[in-house]
């Protein structure tokens, strides 16, 4: 796999058109403007459609998955407010990119995921790229309680209500980003924990992720 990872001039200035993209897509975080910019976004594509990586768009990765737009992961990690050192869970580490992003931000990283193609791909892809999350593959609906609680939680797949597992993982204080909706739409909705009973909720805009699938989802 040696061949494939390569990260030229070319590949460099395609990522700072997308950080400029972004930014007139009110993406304002300059921290997860400089991930952006760093995270070669291409490793995750087969060499064939390396053209496509830098483009704002989600894109197939096999298995029914898509790697996320470039936006989106963009918008979610802003939502997030990530500190150096925050302990954060991601539902749904799909092609691992967005864990990535978390990483370049200071996060330490629980990601897991519920399908073991894409979870044995993704294992094995990240520490070639250098970057070293904590792997789980099961139902990322229930989270990983072992290891909770998280400063904040990441959900990457849309739910039709907040898994009330998830906001018992998370810590006063801590916010969770997840798209709440239908099949086909959801609203980007973040919940901060104000104490262990109650919670301050924010909707926001609407997106479109694959649904979450698991026990306490659908």
């Amino acid at each position: 796999m040696a061949h494939k990872f390569i990260d030229n001039y070319r590949e460099k200035g395609a990522r700072k058109k997308l950080v400029e993209i972004l930014k007139d897509r009110h993406i304002e975080d300059e921290h997860v403007l400089a991930a952006i910019g760093k995270v070669p976004r291409h490793y995750f594509f087969d060499e064939t459609f390396w053209n496509q990586a830098y483009k704002d768009i989600a894109f197939p990765i096999g298995d029914g998955q898509t790697i996320s737009q470039p936006y989106t992961v963009a918008y979610q990690s802003q939502l997030l407010h990530i500190k150096p050192g925050d302990k954060v869970l991601e539902i749904g580490t799909g092609s691992g990119y967005q864990s990535c992003i978390l990483l370049e931000l200071g996060a330490k990283v629980y990601t897991i995921e519920r399908q073991e193609n894409l979870y044995n791909r993704t294992k094995k892809v990240l520490p070639h790229m250098g970057y070293h999350p904590e792997f789980f593959c099961g139902d990322g609906s229930k989270g990983i309680p072992e290891h909770a609680p998280y400063d904040k939680i990441i959900v990457t797949a849309g739910a039709p209500v907040i898994p009330e597992v998830l906001l018992k993982q998370l810590k006063v204080g801590g916010i969770l980003v997840i798209p709440v909706g239908d099949e086909k739409t959801q609203k980007m909705v973040t919940v901060l924990k104000v104490s262990e009973t109650d919670y301050e909720k924010i909707v926001l805009d609407t997106f479109r992720f694959v649904p979450l699938v698991g026990d306490q989802a659908w």
